[in-house]
């Protein structure tokens, strides 16, 4: 919503026209600063907040970390055991242990066969758990990393198995032996084994949770309070996990997740959020964004810190626009934050905590040593801007021309000059000739 700005330096003189009870009030243009502003809703804003959930349903054997504890990106937080993944890694071991050293098949190239296709449903199936496994972690660069193993080990056993199905084919041209095609499918053997235990290891070791930022711990995943009206229900909010699981504690308790609980994969077990930068989401009307550009200042107000204000510059403006549930469209402007002080002079205000109500009010534009008017000043005549001034000590209608425009004062590019005496009130009960004071 367009608001109107500060002024500094406006010099204005008011004397009472003629009798105090005709309500006109004479004073002056001046020189001085006029602020035009943008005044927006928004909300305080974390750097990032990064929640860890459980990989797979097991115990937390370890919970390294507490409530507002600062950790650095990379530290162990907790420890899960789950059995389940432990079965299949030991499961993993033995076959790699029992892999064929090369012996031929029995029953020939029929054998051949049989056993290829066989190992190629054992790679398959190691593959599909693996990438389950993989799915169910919500960081996303460990699951990118998970993820791009199991799509690589894939590749390298099928390049193996086609070695293999290769040799077969060779053996039965005539131009190889069974012995060189019993080699190609050993390996390929082999490698599925190997690739099965390395995935099976990989999802073991994802059950030991780091951080993967710095910043302060939250036991759990963010508080998602639930929505009461449509509005709340059309625009959400909030850091999700990525499963649609939300931790939750019963009153009096102080958290669902505690060394020694069972948790099911997917349960968010802790957030790290980055303070090392506040910031701010604001949301501006179109009718407005056009005004707002990166390194525009703005001052701020939240309303959990009364008579505090706080400093800001816009960061970037979204292109894409976001549509109301009543259907109004505006842009997000995101700032970063700075330091916030009490209007009294009592200090320093308390720094805030992301998701804060905060009013911003935008300084789209500001101009320095212009003219000045009072905003009562200006009235609209014919369709045209027009300031009544007091010339050869009558009043004469002047049409002007406006620049930035304040909330209190105006410039006028055009019409008055400062010092000249105008209307600053009561424009409406003066005439054109009539004698002024």
């Amino acid at each position: 919503m367009l608001a109107a700005g500060s002024v500094v330096l406006l010099l204005l003189t008011a004397a009472s026209c003629g009798d105090d009870d005709t309500g006109v009030r004479v004073g002056s243009a001046a020189v001085g600063t006029v602020d035009e502003i943008v005044e927006a809703p928004g909300s305080v804003t974390a750097r990032t907040a990064a929640t860890l959930t459980a990989p797979a349903a097991g115990t937390v054997t370890d919970l390294l970390a507490q409530p507002g504890d600062r950790v650095k990106k990379g530290a162990i937080l907790a420890v899960i055991r789950s059995p389940e993944l432990e079965r299949r890694r030991a499961a993993a071991k033995r076959a790699l242990e029992q892999s064929p050293s090369g012996s031929a098949p029995s029953a020939g190239t029929a054998g051949f066969t049989q056993v290829r296709l066989r190992t190629d449903k054992q790679a398959e199936k190691a593959f599909e758990e693996a990438r389950a496994a993989a799915d169910k972690i919500t960081d996303p660069t460990l699951r990118a990393a998970l993820l791009q193993q199991v799509a690589s080990a894939r590749d390298q056993y099928a390049a193996s198995s086609e070695a293999a199905g290769a040799a077969l084919r060779a053996v039965q041209r005539g131009v190889s032996s069974l012995g060189e095609a019993v080699g190609s499918l050993s390996a390929a053997q082999r490698l599925q084994a190997q690739q099965a235990y390395d995935l099976a290891d990989a999802a073991v070791d994802a059950l030991t949770l780091r951080a993967p930022v710095s910043g302060v711990v939250q036991l759990g995943g963010p508080a998602q309070a639930p929505a009461t009206d449509l509005s709340s229900l059309l625009a959400g909010g909030g850091a999700g996990t990525g499963t649609g699981v939300t931790a939750t504690s019963s009153d009096g308790v102080d958290s669902a997740v505690a060394e020694g609980s069972y948790v099911t994969a997917g349960t968010p077990m802790l957030t790290v959020v980055d303070m090392s930068r506040l910031g701010l989401a604001a949301s501006v009307d179109e009718t407005d964004v056009l005004l707002v550009r990166a390194g525009v200042a703005a001052d701020v107000e939240l309303d959990a810190a009364t008579g505090a204000t706080y400093t800001a510059t816009v960061r970037s403006v979204d292109l894409l626009p976001t549509t109301s549930a009543r259907g109004g469209v505006s842009y997000r402007v995101r700032l970063d934050l700075g330091k916030g002080t009490y209007s009294d002079g009592s200090g320093a205000a308390p720094a805030p905590r992301p998701g804060m109500s905060a009013v911003i009010r935008l300084k789209v534009r500001q101009v320095q040593q212009a003219v000045t008017v009072p905003a009562s000043a200006v009235v609209s005549t014919d369709g045209r801007d027009t300031v009544w001034s007091v010339r050869d000590g009558h009043y004469q209608p002047v049409p002007v021309r406006l620049g930035v425009q304040g909330e209190d004062t105006v410039q006028v590019v055009s019409g008055v000059t400062a010092g000249e005496r105008i209307v600053v009130s009561g424009a409406d009960r003066v005439k054109s000739g009539d004698e002024a004071p």
